[in-house]
């Protein structure tokens, strides 16, 4: 099922503020509304240099510590 607008918006600012912290949360969305953000250029762009195998041991390791903090 698709997900509306309001509740990608609402989910996406839950997990800035969730992983960020309510200030670096808050610094982030004001950089973006500030700058012409292209959003295409930048996914385009995000994973340069990466290969599927160092993206998927950057997420188990992600994992592994999130699961010590809890």
């Amino acid at each position: 099922m698709m997900k509306t607008d309001n509740e990608v918006r609402t989910q996406g600012i839950q997990l800035l503020f969730r992983h960020l912290g309510e200030v670096d949360a808050e610094r982030f969305i004001s950089l973006i509304n500030r700058e012409r953000f292209d959003y295409t250029r930048w996914r385009r762009n995000q994973w340069e240099g990466e290969t599927v195998a160092s993206l998927a041991a950057k997420a188990r390791k992600m994992r592994e510590q999130e699961q010590k903090s809890h």
